[in-house]
């Protein structure tokens, strides 16, 4: 079977921004994935929403190494689940990519796995988990950092549909 990606959107900022949406999208794919270099000079997290649900139906599982260890956590029935866990630089850009699986299925809860660059001082890897405890078809993604701070203008953000020949 012959699996196609095709570019559905892609925004890089030319300012520094709040958020990053991408909207009225299409049902016609069996998975998404995001493709994004964020940049910031905060340090901050970073964080997705979909279908501007901000209640708290999200639940993530974080595991995170270096080289030399690795740890785990997690978030249970939060609004703002982490899609990045050790913080964003501008000096140390690292690509992201995130995996939403069945977001067009209105039968199951939606589940995106996470391969995130660690651009903290230690470097390696994060492997995020995330389930949105809804059936709705993913339509919108909202992304923002955790503590509110400002995307740095140059941040890529690029959205693919996946479809299954």
């Amino acid at each position: 079977m012959a699996i196609t990606y095709e570019p559905i959107a892609t925004t890089t900022l030319s300012t520094a921004a709040a958020s990053v949406t991408f909207s009225s999208i299409s049902g016609s794919y069996t998975d998404l994935l995001l493709v994004s270099v964020p940049l910031s000079g905060s340090s901050d997290n970073l964080t997705m929403q979909f279908n501007s649900d901000t209640g708290t139906n999200y639940s993530t599982t974080i595991l995170t190494g270096n080289g030399s260890s690795a740890s785990s956590t997690r978030q249970t029935s939060t609004a703002t689940p982490y899609m990045s866990y050790y913080g964003l630089t501008n000096a140390t850009p690292s690509p992201n990519f995130y995996h939403i699986m069945n977001y067009s299925n209105t039968t199951t809860y939606k589940t995106t796995l996470s391969r995130v660059g660690n651009a903290s001082s230690s470097g390696g890897v994060d492997a995020i988990v995330m389930l949105w405890r809804s059936t709705s078809a993913i339509t919108s993604i909202l992304i923002k950092q955790y503590q509110g701070n400002n995307l740095s203008s140059g941040s890529t953000f690029t959205l693919y549909g996946i479809k299954a020949a």
